[in-house]
Protein backbone atom coordinates (compact mmCIF):
# COMPACT_ATOMS: atom_id res chain seq x y z
CA UNK A 1 0.00 0.00 0.00
CA UNK A 2 1.69 3.61 -0.99
CA UNK A 3 2.56 5.82 2.11
CA UNK A 4 1.37 9.40 2.12
CA UNK A 5 4.49 11.18 1.38
CA UNK A 6 5.05 15.23 1.07
CA UNK A 7 8.13 17.62 1.23
CA UNK A 8 5.74 20.23 3.11
CA UNK A 9 3.56 18.19 5.18
CA UNK A 10 4.40 15.79 8.70
CA UNK A 11 1.15 13.73 9.46
CA UNK A 12 0.63 13.59 13.47
CA UNK A 13 -0.92 10.60 14.25
CA UNK A 14 -2.34 9.32 18.01
CA UNK A 15 -4.49 5.83 18.50
CA UNK A 16 -6.74 5.59 21.33
CA UNK A 17 -7.12 1.50 21.69
CA UNK A 18 -9.90 0.11 22.81
CA UNK A 19 -9.87 -3.38 24.19
CA UNK A 20 -12.69 -5.85 25.63
CA UNK A 21 -11.14 -7.47 28.29
CA UNK A 22 -12.14 -11.36 28.32
CA UNK A 23 -13.59 -11.76 31.59
CA UNK A 24 -16.71 -14.03 32.65
CA UNK A 25 -18.60 -11.47 33.72
CA UNK A 26 -19.02 -7.22 33.11
CA UNK A 27 -17.18 -4.77 34.77
CA UNK A 28 -19.82 -3.35 37.60
CA UNK A 29 -22.26 -6.13 37.52
CA UNK A 30 -22.52 -9.87 37.16
CA UNK A 31 -24.27 -10.25 33.51
CA UNK A 32 -22.49 -12.41 31.76
CA UNK A 33 -19.79 -11.31 28.90
CA UNK A 34 -20.31 -13.34 25.52
CA UNK A 35 -20.56 -12.47 21.79
CA UNK A 36 -23.18 -13.02 19.57
CA UNK A 37 -25.61 -13.85 21.74
CA UNK A 38 -29.95 -12.81 21.26
CA UNK A 39 -30.35 -9.17 21.90
CA UNK A 40 -30.88 -8.27 25.58
CA UNK A 41 -30.05 -11.50 27.22
CA UNK A 42 -27.29 -10.83 28.77
CA UNK A 43 -28.50 -8.17 30.83
CA UNK A 44 -29.48 -7.18 34.73
CA UNK A 45 -31.23 -3.79 36.46
CA UNK A 46 -27.24 -2.81 37.42
CA UNK A 47 -26.02 -2.92 33.79
CA UNK A 48 -29.15 -0.73 32.86
CA UNK A 49 -28.68 1.73 35.61
CA UNK A 50 -32.29 1.50 36.98
CA UNK A 51 -32.54 3.37 40.28
CA UNK A 52 -31.08 2.25 43.37
CA UNK A 53 -28.74 -0.40 41.95
CA UNK A 54 -25.27 -0.19 42.89
CA UNK A 55 -22.42 -0.94 40.81
CA UNK A 56 -19.12 -3.52 42.08
CA UNK A 57 -15.87 -3.77 40.69
CA UNK A 58 -15.10 -6.85 38.97
CA UNK A 59 -11.04 -7.75 40.32
CA UNK A 60 -10.15 -9.66 37.47
CA UNK A 61 -10.04 -6.51 35.13
CA UNK A 62 -8.10 -4.68 37.31
CA UNK A 63 -5.90 -7.36 37.01
CA UNK A 64 -5.91 -7.70 33.73
CA UNK A 65 -4.98 -3.69 33.10
CA UNK A 66 -2.13 -4.48 35.45
CA UNK A 67 -0.75 -7.25 33.15
CA UNK A 68 -1.14 -4.64 29.86
CA UNK A 69 0.59 -1.87 32.30
CA UNK A 70 3.70 -4.59 33.41
CA UNK A 71 3.86 -5.86 29.53
CA UNK A 72 4.39 -2.06 27.78
CA UNK A 73 6.78 -0.75 30.93
CA UNK A 74 3.98 1.55 32.76
CA UNK A 75 3.66 2.92 35.86
CA UNK A 76 0.34 1.69 37.85
CA UNK A 77 -1.13 3.82 39.29
CA UNK A 78 -1.22 3.33 43.44
CA UNK A 79 -4.73 5.31 44.17
CA UNK A 80 -7.29 5.35 41.75
CA UNK A 81 -10.78 6.44 41.84
CA UNK A 82 -13.63 6.08 38.82
CA UNK A 83 -15.99 9.18 36.95
CA UNK A 84 -18.39 9.59 35.70
CA UNK A 85 -18.54 10.83 32.32
CA UNK A 86 -21.84 12.34 31.34
CA UNK A 87 -23.29 12.25 28.31
CA UNK A 88 -26.17 10.94 26.26
CA UNK A 89 -26.64 8.35 23.66
CA UNK A 90 -29.21 6.18 23.15
CA UNK A 91 -26.72 2.50 23.46
CA UNK A 92 -25.83 4.32 27.10
CA UNK A 93 -28.52 3.46 29.49
CA UNK A 94 -27.40 5.28 32.53
CA UNK A 95 -26.92 8.52 30.67
CA UNK A 96 -23.45 8.45 32.07
CA UNK A 97 -19.96 6.09 31.58
CA UNK A 98 -18.31 5.04 34.70
CA UNK A 99 -14.74 5.79 33.18
CA UNK A 100 -11.21 6.54 34.60
CA UNK A 101 -10.27 10.17 33.70
CA UNK A 102 -7.55 12.07 36.44
CA UNK A 103 -6.66 8.50 38.00
CA UNK A 104 -6.19 6.18 35.14
CA UNK A 105 -4.65 2.61 36.21
CA UNK A 106 -1.19 3.23 34.01
CA UNK A 107 0.91 5.84 33.37
CA UNK A 108 3.33 5.57 30.36
CA UNK A 109 4.78 3.07 28.44
CA UNK A 110 5.61 1.89 25.19
CA UNK A 111 5.84 -1.01 22.55
CA UNK A 112 8.29 -1.81 19.73
CA UNK A 113 7.57 -1.96 16.46
CA UNK A 114 8.94 -3.18 13.37
CA UNK A 115 8.80 -1.56 10.46
CA UNK A 116 10.27 -1.42 6.86
CA UNK A 117 13.38 0.56 7.46
CA UNK A 118 13.63 0.21 10.90
CA UNK A 119 12.08 -0.53 14.72
CA UNK A 120 10.62 2.11 16.38
CA UNK A 121 9.36 2.46 20.14
CA UNK A 122 5.56 3.90 20.23
CA UNK A 123 5.03 5.61 23.57
CA UNK A 124 1.45 5.26 25.67
CA UNK A 125 0.19 8.62 27.55
CA UNK A 126 -1.74 5.81 30.03
CA UNK A 127 -4.34 3.38 30.22
CA UNK A 128 -7.28 3.27 31.54
CA UNK A 129 -10.41 1.40 32.62
CA UNK A 130 -13.82 1.95 31.43
CA UNK A 131 -17.36 0.53 30.44
CA UNK A 132 -18.35 -0.78 27.21
CA UNK A 133 -21.24 1.05 25.68
CA UNK A 134 -24.40 -0.86 24.32
CA UNK A 135 -24.64 -1.19 20.49
CA UNK A 136 -27.10 0.72 17.87
CA UNK A 137 -29.10 -1.73 15.19
CA UNK A 138 -29.95 -0.30 11.98
CA UNK A 139 -32.12 -3.46 10.29
CA UNK A 140 -32.72 -3.03 6.31
CA UNK A 141 -35.07 0.06 5.31
CA UNK A 142 -36.38 -0.13 8.78
CA UNK A 143 -37.15 4.03 9.73
CA UNK A 144 -35.98 2.86 13.78
CA UNK A 145 -33.17 2.17 15.18
CA UNK A 146 -33.06 -0.66 17.64
CA UNK A 147 -30.95 -1.37 20.94
CA UNK A 148 -29.00 -4.18 22.19
CA UNK A 149 -27.58 -3.45 25.55
CA UNK A 150 -26.31 -6.50 25.81
CA UNK A 151 -22.23 -5.02 25.16
CA UNK A 152 -23.23 -2.64 28.04
CA UNK A 153 -20.99 -3.11 31.03
CA UNK A 154 -18.64 -4.90 29.07
CA UNK A 155 -15.06 -4.14 30.60
CA UNK A 156 -12.85 -1.79 28.50
CA UNK A 157 -8.95 -1.04 28.79
CA UNK A 158 -8.65 2.52 26.70
CA UNK A 159 -4.77 2.48 25.45
CA UNK A 160 -4.14 6.53 24.51
CA UNK A 161 -1.28 6.55 22.79
CA UNK A 162 1.02 9.78 22.81
CA UNK A 163 0.75 12.14 19.37
CA UNK A 164 4.10 11.00 17.96
CA UNK A 165 3.36 8.19 15.36
CA UNK A 166 4.12 10.37 11.82
CA UNK A 167 2.70 7.38 9.23
CA UNK A 168 0.00 4.51 8.32
CA UNK A 169 2.90 2.06 8.64
CA UNK A 170 3.56 2.80 12.44
CA UNK A 171 -0.42 2.71 13.15
CA UNK A 172 -0.61 -0.94 11.27
CA UNK A 173 2.63 -2.25 12.85
CA UNK A 174 1.41 -0.63 16.62
CA UNK A 175 -2.32 -2.10 16.26
CA UNK A 176 -0.79 -5.57 15.23
CA UNK A 177 1.61 -5.38 17.98
CA UNK A 178 -1.43 -4.55 20.27
CA UNK A 179 -3.56 -7.04 19.19
CA UNK A 180 -0.36 -9.80 19.86
CA UNK A 181 -0.01 -8.70 22.97
CA UNK A 182 -2.96 -8.53 24.24
CA UNK A 183 -4.27 -12.26 22.99
CA UNK A 184 -0.56 -13.81 24.63
CA UNK A 185 -1.42 -11.62 28.18
CA UNK A 186 -4.91 -13.55 28.02
CA UNK A 187 -6.93 -10.43 28.52
CA UNK A 188 -8.76 -10.08 25.44
CA UNK A 189 -9.23 -12.16 22.18
CA UNK A 190 -8.04 -9.07 19.17
CA UNK A 191 -10.96 -10.14 17.28
CA UNK A 192 -11.22 -6.80 15.47
CA UNK A 193 -13.95 -7.90 13.28
CA UNK A 194 -16.09 -8.82 16.50
CA UNK A 195 -15.09 -5.17 17.74
CA UNK A 196 -13.29 -6.73 20.80
CA UNK A 197 -10.67 -4.88 19.65
CA UNK A 198 -10.82 -1.43 18.01
CA UNK A 199 -9.10 1.97 17.38
CA UNK A 200 -10.24 5.42 17.35
CA UNK A 201 -7.55 7.52 15.34
CA UNK A 202 -6.64 10.75 15.41
CA UNK A 203 -5.17 12.92 12.60
CA UNK A 204 -3.36 16.49 12.16
CA UNK A 205 -0.67 17.95 9.86
CA UNK A 206 1.64 20.59 10.08
CA UNK A 207 4.48 22.08 7.87
CA UNK A 208 7.43 19.90 8.14
CA UNK A 209 9.97 21.07 11.16
CA UNK A 210 7.61 22.43 13.35
CA UNK A 211 6.10 21.62 16.61
CA UNK A 212 2.81 23.05 16.88
CA UNK A 213 0.35 20.58 16.57
CA UNK A 214 -2.43 21.08 13.48
CA UNK A 215 -6.50 20.72 14.06
CA UNK A 216 -6.82 17.51 15.09
CA UNK A 217 -9.77 15.55 13.22
CA UNK A 218 -10.99 12.11 14.69
CA UNK A 219 -12.07 8.81 12.85
CA UNK A 220 -13.88 6.48 15.18
CA UNK A 221 -14.18 2.91 15.81
CA UNK A 222 -12.11 1.87 13.37
CA UNK A 223 -12.51 -2.16 13.69
CA UNK A 224 -9.70 -3.58 10.66
CA UNK A 225 -5.97 -2.71 10.98
CA UNK A 226 -6.19 -2.61 7.25
CA UNK A 227 -8.40 0.31 7.07
CA UNK A 228 -7.16 1.80 9.67
CA UNK A 229 -4.35 2.00 7.21
CA UNK A 230 -6.57 3.11 4.65
CA UNK A 231 -8.67 5.88 6.26
CA UNK A 232 -4.66 7.47 7.53
CA UNK A 233 -3.62 7.62 3.91
CA UNK A 234 -7.25 9.19 2.86
CA UNK A 235 -7.20 11.54 5.19
CA UNK A 236 -4.07 12.82 4.98
CA UNK A 237 -4.24 13.27 1.76
CA UNK A 238 -7.88 15.59 2.08
CA UNK A 239 -6.54 17.40 5.08
CA UNK A 240 -2.94 17.98 2.50
CA UNK A 241 -5.31 18.98 -0.61
CA UNK A 242 -7.67 21.45 1.73
CA UNK A 243 -4.37 23.26 2.82
CA UNK A 244 -2.78 23.58 -0.30
CA UNK A 245 -6.24 25.16 -1.16
CA UNK A 246 -5.79 27.98 1.12
CA UNK A 247 -8.51 25.83 3.19
CA UNK A 248 -9.19 25.75 6.95
CA UNK A 249 -9.35 21.93 8.73
CA UNK A 250 -11.84 21.97 11.29
CA UNK A 251 -12.00 19.60 14.26
CA UNK A 252 -15.18 17.10 13.87
CA UNK A 253 -15.24 13.55 14.23
CA UNK A 254 -15.82 11.71 10.99
CA UNK A 255 -16.24 7.99 9.90
CA UNK A 256 -14.85 5.67 7.43
CA UNK A 257 -16.53 3.86 4.68
CA UNK A 258 -14.80 0.62 3.43
CA UNK A 259 -16.13 0.50 0.39
CA UNK A 260 -15.20 3.79 -1.17
CA UNK A 261 -12.17 4.17 0.98
CA UNK A 262 -13.46 7.93 1.98
CA UNK A 263 -13.81 9.66 5.22
CA UNK A 264 -17.54 11.56 5.56
CA UNK A 265 -18.10 13.69 8.28
CA UNK A 266 -20.06 12.93 11.19
CA UNK A 267 -20.53 15.71 13.67
CA UNK A 268 -18.12 19.28 14.41
CA UNK A 269 -16.49 20.00 17.93
CA UNK A 270 -16.78 23.30 18.11
CA UNK A 271 -15.15 23.14 21.20
CA UNK A 272 -13.70 20.21 23.25
CA UNK A 273 -16.27 18.33 25.00
CA UNK A 274 -17.67 19.28 28.33
CA UNK A 275 -18.80 15.71 29.83
CA UNK A 276 -18.81 17.71 33.29
CA UNK A 277 -16.27 14.54 34.99
CA UNK A 278 -17.23 14.09 38.35
CA UNK A 279 -16.17 11.12 40.85
CA UNK A 280 -18.38 8.33 40.34
CA UNK A 281 -19.88 8.48 44.10
CA UNK A 282 -20.97 4.64 44.19
CA UNK A 283 -17.18 2.74 43.66
CA UNK A 284 -14.45 3.24 46.58
CA UNK A 285 -11.57 4.52 45.61
CA UNK A 286 -9.08 1.57 44.35
CA UNK A 287 -6.12 0.70 46.13
CA UNK A 288 -3.20 -1.22 44.01
CA UNK A 289 -0.16 -2.26 46.22
CA UNK A 290 2.99 -3.49 45.47
CA UNK A 291 2.13 -7.19 46.63
CA UNK A 292 -0.79 -7.34 43.89
CA UNK A 293 1.21 -6.28 40.84
CA UNK A 294 4.25 -8.82 42.23
CA UNK A 295 1.55 -11.76 42.70
CA UNK A 296 0.12 -10.56 38.97
CA UNK A 297 3.49 -10.44 37.68
CA UNK A 298 4.01 -14.03 39.01
CA UNK A 299 1.39 -14.80 36.05
CA UNK A 300 2.75 -13.67 33.09
CA UNK A 301 3.33 -15.64 30.18
CA UNK A 302 6.32 -15.19 28.49
CA UNK A 303 5.71 -11.66 25.99
CA UNK A 304 6.08 -12.39 22.19
CA UNK A 305 9.31 -10.26 22.17
CA UNK A 306 10.73 -12.86 25.35
CA UNK A 307 9.56 -15.59 23.23
CA UNK A 308 11.24 -14.77 19.89
CA UNK A 309 14.56 -14.68 22.01
CA UNK A 310 14.04 -17.71 23.36
CA UNK A 311 13.33 -19.90 20.39
CA UNK A 312 16.85 -18.22 18.64
CA UNK A 313 18.48 -18.78 22.39
CA UNK A 314 17.39 -22.41 23.07
CA UNK A 315 16.91 -24.11 19.74
CA UNK A 316 19.07 -21.92 17.36
CA UNK A 317 16.35 -20.70 15.06
CA UNK A 318 17.09 -18.40 12.89
CA UNK A 319 15.06 -14.84 13.00
CA UNK A 320 12.74 -15.28 10.54
CA UNK A 321 11.59 -18.47 11.80
CA UNK A 322 11.80 -17.40 15.74
CA UNK A 323 9.54 -14.25 14.86
CA UNK A 324 6.79 -16.43 13.01
CA UNK A 325 6.35 -18.85 15.29
CA UNK A 326 6.25 -16.26 17.76
CA UNK A 327 3.38 -14.46 16.36
CA UNK A 328 1.24 -16.49 18.25
CA UNK A 329 1.65 -17.69 21.56
CA UNK A 330 -0.05 -21.09 20.69
CA UNK A 331 2.33 -21.38 17.71
CA UNK A 332 5.53 -21.23 19.73
CA UNK A 333 3.98 -23.75 21.93
CA UNK A 334 3.43 -25.77 19.59
CA UNK A 335 6.67 -25.72 18.23
CA UNK A 336 8.39 -26.44 22.21
CA UNK A 337 5.64 -29.30 22.51
CA UNK A 338 7.19 -30.82 19.10
CA UNK A 339 10.78 -30.00 19.52
CA UNK A 340 10.52 -32.06 23.36
CA UNK A 341 9.98 -35.40 20.68
CA UNK A 342 12.69 -34.28 17.83
CA UNK A 343 16.17 -32.72 17.79
CA UNK A 344 15.09 -31.32 14.53
CA UNK A 345 14.61 -28.35 15.51
CA UNK A 346 15.13 -26.50 12.10
CA UNK A 347 13.18 -29.43 10.13
CA UNK A 348 10.34 -28.68 12.69
CA UNK A 349 9.88 -24.94 11.83
CA UNK A 350 10.36 -25.65 8.18
CA UNK A 351 7.30 -27.59 8.25
CA UNK A 352 5.28 -25.72 10.56
CA UNK A 353 6.24 -22.61 8.19
CA UNK A 354 5.67 -24.75 5.03
CA UNK A 355 2.79 -27.69 4.95
CA UNK A 356 1.59 -26.57 7.95
CA UNK A 357 0.62 -23.23 7.49
CA UNK A 358 -0.56 -24.65 3.79
CA UNK A 359 -2.95 -26.33 5.50
CA UNK A 360 -4.42 -24.18 7.98
CA UNK A 361 -4.74 -21.73 5.68
CA UNK A 362 -6.51 -24.14 3.14
CA UNK A 363 -8.43 -24.76 5.88
CA UNK A 364 -9.46 -21.92 7.66
CA UNK A 365 -7.96 -23.53 11.09
CA UNK A 366 -5.51 -22.25 14.53
CA UNK A 367 -2.84 -24.00 15.22
CA UNK A 368 -4.94 -24.70 18.47
CA UNK A 369 -7.27 -26.69 15.76
CA UNK A 370 -4.61 -28.49 14.29
CA UNK A 371 -5.65 -32.34 14.02
CA UNK A 372 -1.99 -34.00 14.26
CA UNK A 373 -0.62 -33.56 18.03
CA UNK A 374 3.03 -32.15 18.13
CA UNK A 375 4.08 -35.36 18.61
CA UNK A 376 3.19 -36.95 15.60
CA UNK A 377 4.41 -34.23 13.61
CA UNK A 378 8.13 -34.29 15.18
CA UNK A 379 8.33 -38.15 14.07
CA UNK A 380 7.13 -37.05 10.88
CA UNK A 381 9.74 -35.14 10.63
CA UNK A 382 12.39 -37.29 12.25
CA UNK A 383 10.85 -40.08 9.50
CA UNK A 384 12.45 -37.58 6.66
CA UNK A 385 15.33 -37.14 8.73
CA UNK A 386 16.40 -40.58 8.95
CA UNK A 387 16.25 -41.18 5.62
CA UNK A 388 12.94 -43.92 6.42
CA UNK A 389 10.40 -41.40 3.83
CA UNK A 390 11.25 -38.79 1.10
CA UNK A 391 10.43 -35.02 2.38
CA UNK A 392 7.99 -35.60 -1.00
CA UNK A 393 6.51 -38.51 0.17
CA UNK A 394 5.74 -37.10 4.09
CA UNK A 395 4.76 -33.15 2.74
CA UNK A 396 1.98 -34.85 -0.07
CA UNK A 397 0.87 -38.17 1.65
CA UNK A 398 1.85 -38.93 4.94
CA UNK A 399 1.22 -35.81 6.10
CA UNK A 400 -2.52 -35.26 4.55
CA UNK A 401 -3.20 -39.11 5.77
CA UNK A 402 -2.05 -38.05 9.39
CA UNK A 403 -4.55 -35.53 9.57
CA UNK A 404 -7.19 -38.14 8.73
CA UNK A 405 -5.57 -41.28 10.81
CA UNK A 406 -5.16 -39.51 14.20
CA UNK A 407 -5.39 -42.33 16.18
CA UNK A 408 -2.68 -43.88 14.10
CA UNK A 409 1.49 -42.94 14.68
CA UNK A 410 3.04 -42.11 11.10
CA UNK A 411 5.34 -45.12 11.66
CA UNK A 412 2.08 -47.32 11.58
CA UNK A 413 1.03 -45.41 8.53
CA UNK A 414 3.67 -45.71 6.75
CA UNK A 415 4.56 -49.48 7.55
CA UNK A 416 0.98 -50.45 6.52
CA UNK A 417 1.45 -48.12 2.73
CA UNK A 418 4.54 -49.35 2.15
CA UNK A 419 6.23 -46.29 2.04
CA UNK A 420 9.85 -46.69 2.93
CA UNK A 421 12.32 -46.05 1.03
CA UNK A 422 13.24 -48.73 -1.47
CA UNK A 423 16.59 -49.33 -0.74
CA UNK A 424 16.98 -52.08 -3.52
CA UNK A 425 19.94 -50.87 -6.20
CA UNK A 426 19.28 -53.06 -8.63
CA UNK A 427 15.47 -52.10 -8.63
CA UNK A 428 16.65 -48.46 -8.71
CA UNK A 429 18.96 -49.94 -11.93
CA UNK A 430 16.25 -51.59 -13.67
CA UNK A 431 14.09 -48.73 -13.20
CA UNK A 432 16.36 -46.38 -14.21
CA UNK A 433 17.29 -48.54 -17.54
CA UNK A 434 13.59 -48.54 -18.60
CA UNK A 435 13.46 -44.87 -18.15
CA UNK A 436 16.47 -44.42 -20.59
CA UNK A 437 15.22 -46.86 -22.74
CA UNK A 438 11.42 -45.03 -23.34
CA UNK A 439 13.30 -41.50 -23.72
CA UNK A 440 15.96 -42.01 -26.34
CA UNK A 441 15.30 -38.89 -28.21
CA UNK A 442 15.83 -36.94 -24.65
CA UNK A 443 19.23 -39.19 -23.91
CA UNK A 444 20.40 -37.81 -27.25
CA UNK A 445 19.83 -33.69 -26.15
CA UNK A 446 20.77 -34.60 -23.19
CA UNK A 447 24.25 -35.57 -24.54
CA UNK A 448 24.57 -32.76 -26.85
CA UNK A 449 24.59 -30.57 -24.28
CA UNK A 450 20.96 -29.54 -22.50
CA UNK A 451 22.29 -31.29 -18.84
CA UNK A 452 18.47 -29.50 -17.39
CA UNK A 453 16.77 -32.62 -18.87
CA UNK A 454 18.18 -34.80 -15.59
CA UNK A 455 15.37 -33.72 -13.74
CA UNK A 456 13.17 -35.52 -16.77
CA UNK A 457 14.72 -38.87 -15.87
CA UNK A 458 14.82 -38.47 -12.25
CA UNK A 459 11.08 -37.70 -11.90
CA UNK A 460 10.14 -40.81 -14.13
CA UNK A 461 12.49 -43.04 -11.87
CA UNK A 462 10.66 -41.68 -8.91
CA UNK A 463 7.14 -42.29 -10.49
CA UNK A 464 8.57 -46.12 -11.43
CA UNK A 465 9.43 -46.16 -7.23
CA UNK A 466 5.87 -44.83 -6.47
CA UNK A 467 7.68 -42.09 -4.55
CA UNK A 468 9.96 -44.27 -1.84
CA UNK A 469 13.37 -43.73 -3.47
CA UNK A 470 16.27 -41.85 -2.14
CA UNK A 471 16.34 -38.73 -4.74
CA UNK A 472 19.63 -38.42 -3.77
CA UNK A 473 20.19 -42.18 -5.04
CA UNK A 474 18.33 -42.25 -7.56
CA UNK A 475 19.96 -38.99 -9.32
CA UNK A 476 23.71 -40.63 -8.73
CA UNK A 477 22.65 -43.72 -10.57
CA UNK A 478 20.66 -41.72 -13.34
CA UNK A 479 24.28 -39.47 -13.66
CA UNK A 480 25.97 -42.94 -14.18
CA UNK A 481 23.63 -44.64 -16.37
CA UNK A 482 23.98 -41.44 -19.00
CA UNK A 483 27.93 -41.29 -18.49
CA UNK A 484 28.03 -44.79 -20.24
Amino acid sequence: MSTFQSTIYQPVIGLEIHAQLQTDSKIFASDAVRFGRDANTLISPISLGHPGTLPFLNKKVVEYAIKMGIAIGSEINEWQYFDRKNYFYPDLPKGYQITQDKTPICIGGKIKVKLKAEEKYISFHHIHLEEDAGKSLHEGDNPFSFIDYNRAGTPLIEMVTDPTLHSSEEAFALVSEVRKLVRYLGICDGNMEEGSLRADVNISLRPIGSTKLGTKVEIKNMNSIRNIQRAIEFECTRQAAMLDAGETIIQETRTFDAHSGRTSSMRVKETMNDYRYFPEPDLAPLHISQEWINEVKSTMPLLPWEQEQELMDQFGLPVYDAHFLADTKEMALYFKEAAAHSKSYKAISNWLMGPVKSHMNESLLHIQDLEISPKNLAEIVDLVEQGVVTHNLAAHQLFPLCLQETAKSPKQLVEENGWGLADNNDELINFVQEVIQAFPDKVKEYHKGKKGLIALFIGEVMKKSKGKADPKLVNQLVQEALAQ
